[in-house]
């Protein structure tokens, strides 16, 4: 396994690391400054691995068939892991939630179509705005998170707060977009 695909493994083995940590606190009403900052650091670790992972690919011309196949999926993977922690603690609307997991589950069918038909269906320009909002709308959510965690107080705090659900909002219409862009390439071929 190449550098790059062994980054995106670790998106896979790490996603789960962040639900543990997520909830870790709730779970057994300790640790919140362990798991918390465990939990910034995970969150970095996945999304500086999802950009390192295909720069690497690229520039030192290591893209592999399953890697073509397997960082879409951890990408996947990893921030469904974000959204369902968030919607579960009620940071995130379900129904934004249920936007984002349709979408995702909508273009992984396309992509297994388009590998039935031989062809790879590659990025579109409106899925990587749509894996940078989630990014940045991960990161409110954590933010929030910790906020909400060790009773932060602030007007700021409620700046915060529309910050991070507008961010959830324009992630659901990304992932509107993104998926209409995947659809029109498929009928096209």
């Amino acid at each position: 396994m190449n550098l790059p695909n062994s980054l995106t493994a670790a998106r896979l083995f790490l996603a789960p690391i962040f639900f543990i940590l997520y909830f870790f606190p709730l779970w057994t009403g300790t640790g919140a400054v362990a798991a918390s900052v465990l939990l910034l650091i995970v969150y970095i670790l996945i999304e500086t691995t999802d950009v390192l992972d295909g720069y690497i690919a690229r520039k030192y011309n290591l893209v592999t068939e399953i890697g073509k196949v397997m960082d879409p999926f951890a990408d996947v993977f990893s921030r469904i892991t974000y959204f369902v922690c968030f919607t579960v603690t009620g940071l995130m609307p379900s129904w934004v939630f249920l936007i984002i997991l349709y979408r995702e589950l909508g273009v992984t069918f396309l992509r297994m179509v388009m590998i039935s038909k031989g062809t790879a269906m590659a990025a579109s320009v409106f899925g990587k705005i749509k894996a940078v909002i989630y990014a940045v709308s991960s990161m409110f959510g954590i933010l929030y998170t910790l906020v909400l965690r060790f009773s932060i107080e602030g007007v700021w705090v409620q700046w915060l707060y529309i910050a991070m659900i507008s961010a959830f909002v324009l992630g659901a219409a990304a992932a509107l977009l993104s998926l209409a862009a995947y659809v029109k390439a498929v009928i096209r071929t």
